[in-house]
């Protein structure tokens, strides 16, 4: 299984390098729905192998100057402690068997919040267009800042969901005056102590399979690194959407939709993301070409 299950940690990596986000709302699912592994060692073993994972695409953002260290600090004041309440939480609920049936129903909540998330981050970055010029600055509110953190990381406790999907796109609503880099930058280094608590919340109560989170890891890391490389060329479009419909049926599945169920609502977020790509690029501006000069005009003399 641990190749196979190294495949699949590489192709999530890849995912999470170009879109910054999706690495717990893909493995883990990944591990439940196709490994047959128990909801809550999946999540110790994908919270454990993205507190390694994470810290690589966030030391390229702090190289780069694109992370805001004062929301960093706010989110994780309110988002470690509660990631770690999180873990508390599943001990609480019973015993395994009920345990297991909560962490997965709360795990698929999290996948359609991640869903809507998405679809909100992509309709927001269209509204606003390109980003050109100095970015504007951004005034801290601790409070709220560290209640969105709290939120966020007692979802990633439970669930191992949401330090990406859903705290970026919190946090793009709180700030909206925040340019794209610097909101990727941030959470991904917000990110890092927050799964960090959480996996050991995990490791010290014994959930934690070193086993799986070793070889999704070694799959990941590279899968990080090429997709940083390829973000700037992919189609971000078209991995948004297959993005959408991978998380839309992994969550219905989790709730047991049935087979059919579970196509017909992957074919019909297809369809729609395909349609509205379609509609938003005929309803760019097409820009004239530039008038010709007249020097590309005049014509050469003749001579005789």
């Amino acid at each position: 299984m641990s190749p196979v299950l190294t495949l699949a940690g590489f192709g999530v990596g890849v995912v999470v390098g170009l879109t910054g986000m999706g690495g717990g709302a893909l493995m883990t699912p990944v591990l439940v729905l196709l490994f047959n592994v128990p909801p809550l060692a999946a999540v110790s073993s994908d919270l454990a192998a993205s507190a390694v994972m994470k810290p690589f695409g966030g030391w390229v953002h702090a190289r780069r100057g694109t992370v805001n260290w004062a929301l960093v600090r706010w989110l994780c004041a309110g988002s470690v402690p509660s990631a770690f309440c999180g873990v508390l939480l599943t001990k609480a609920l019973g015993d395994d068997g009920r345990v297991q049936q909560a962490v997965q129903y709360a795990l698929a909540v999290a996948l359609l919040l991640a869903v809507a998330g998405l679809v909100l981050k992509s309709w927001t970055a269209r509204r606003r267009g390109p980003q050109t010029g100095p970015p504007e600055p951004i005034r801290v509110r601790p409070l709220p800042t560290a209640l969105l953190g709290a939120a966020g990381g007692l979802v990633v406790g439970l669930t191992s969901v949401g330090s990406g999907s859903l705290i970026i796109v919190l946090l793009l609503a709180m700030y909206p005056a925040l340019r794209t880099n610097d909101l990727v930058g941030t959470d991904l280094v917000q990110a890092i102590p927050l799964v960090a608590a959480a996996a050991l919340g995990h490791l010290l109560f014994g959930d934690l399979r070193l086993d799986l989170a070793g070889a999704i890891l070694v799959g990941s890391v590279p899968g990080v690194l090429l997709g940083a490389r390829l973000s700037a060329r992919a189609p971000a479009g078209v991995v948004r959407v297959a993005l959408v419909v991978v998380l839309l049926a992994s969550a219905l599945k989790l709730f047991g939709a049935p087979g059919v169920v579970v196509l017909a609502a992957a074919g019909a977020a297809t369809a729609a993301g395909v349609a509205v790509a379609l509609a938003w690029r005929r309803s760019r501006p097409r820009v004239a070409p530039p008038a010709p000069t007249a020097t590309a005009t005049a014509q050469p003399a003749r001579s005789g």
